[in-house]
């Protein structure tokens, strides 16, 4: 087995990602990723090297002296100001942090944005922007970032965008071993440049709300168990990922914590135009409908379940715990 060389370094970001990866599941993280052939010369929290220790492992991709086979870039690039990308340096070497990642990029057989901010820009790119953050490969919805919309890897591949906010760790460990193997190329990415193992899920496969979503009942307040697009700005049957089947920690989602889903894999989650926990409506009608049933038919099905909703769930939906239980069907003498 061929042992593939990765480098981590962190741009524009809180640092969620590599928290998420750290509280990868598996069993042993760095176990696994070595057994299957995947070598972090380079990660912030994970290496002991600091300093000009460090400085000398990226030196050394750069040169090509060490082959570089993964770069992965967790944050959004800063380009500011002016382009000159001097509001974020590498400490140490006196150069803009935009320079280091389109130097490394240029040497790596593959290219991965770790997370929303580093595929499209995210959170620090909001508002005004006055820090020019931007993706690797897009601004926002737009192709373009730093590396531009025709950059490929040697390979043919654009920037593989693992987009999250934070990344689902097992998304980020999937695709290292993808690569490690040999067993990835541009068929397993969908049209955003999200590997397909995820994205071509929805949040809401598995969501523990279906049932009032198949009712149209909706909770009203954050507490309800009811379900969370009608009213509080959940946006799950649009979302690609597939948090509520892959869960975190084993135990964990957005949803499962009461929490409505922002499609954070997606560019342009961070500027909705409405607050988060809000439903927009055109006429008491939700304007974030199913991403592929046609409004009318979503129309006639909601009018027909909201008539067909059970006592029970109906009650349980404007709750903060289950008031109705399921009735038990009397046995066959």
């Amino acid at each position: 087995m061929r042992q593939i060389n990765v480098i981590w370094i962190q741009s524009g970001a809180c640092g969620g990602c590599t928290m998420s990866l750290l509280c990868s599941d598996v069993s042993s993280l760095l176990r696994t990723l070595q057994g299957a052939g995947v070598n972090f010369l380079w990660h912030p929290s994970l290496s002991q090297a600091s300093g000009p220790e460090a400085l000398a492992i990226l030196r050394s991709c750069e040169s090509g002296e060490t082959p570089l086979d993964v770069l992965c870039v967790e944050g959004a690039v800063l380009c500011g100001p002016n382009g000159t990308g001097r509001f974020h340096l590498l400490s140490g070497t006196g150069l803009p942090m935009k320079d280091w990642v389109r130097r490394l990029a240029e040497r790596a057989r593959h290219v991965l944005a770790v997370g929303s901010c580093a595929a499209y820009g995210g959170i620090p790119s909001a508002g005004a922007n006055p820090t020019d953050a931007c993706g690797l490969q897009y601004e926002g919805e737009q192709p373009g970032g730093l590396l531009g919309a025709s950059w490929r890897d040697p390979r043919g591949l654009p920037v593989i965008n693992v987009a999250g906010c934070p990344v689902h760790p097992g998304w980020i460990v999937e695709t290292l071993l993808a690569l490690a193997l040999g067993d990835f190329n541009a068929d397993e990415l969908d049209q955003l440049g999200r590997p397909r193992f995820y994205a071509d899920q929805l949040v809401h496969h598995g969501c523990p709300r279906n049932e009032f979503y198949e009712f149209k009942a909706s909770a009203s307040k954050p507490s309800d168990l009811g379900c969370l697009m009608e009213n509080m700005g959940c946006k799950a049957t649009q979302a690609h990922a597939d948090c509520n089947i892959r869960l975190w920690n084993v135990s964990g989602s957005c949803l499962r914590g009461g929490y409505a889903c922002i499609n954070c894999t997606a560019p342009g989650f961070e500027e909705p135009g409405h607050e988060f926990a809000r439903t927009p409506k055109i006429a008491g009608i939700p304007t974030t409908l199913p991403i592929d049933m046609p409004k009318a038919w979503f129309l006639a099905l909601a009018a027909l379940s909201k008539s067909a909703t059970p006592r029970r769930v109906r009650e349980n939906a404007v709750t903060d715990r289950v008031a109705v239980a399921p009735a038990v069907r009397p046995g066959r003498k």
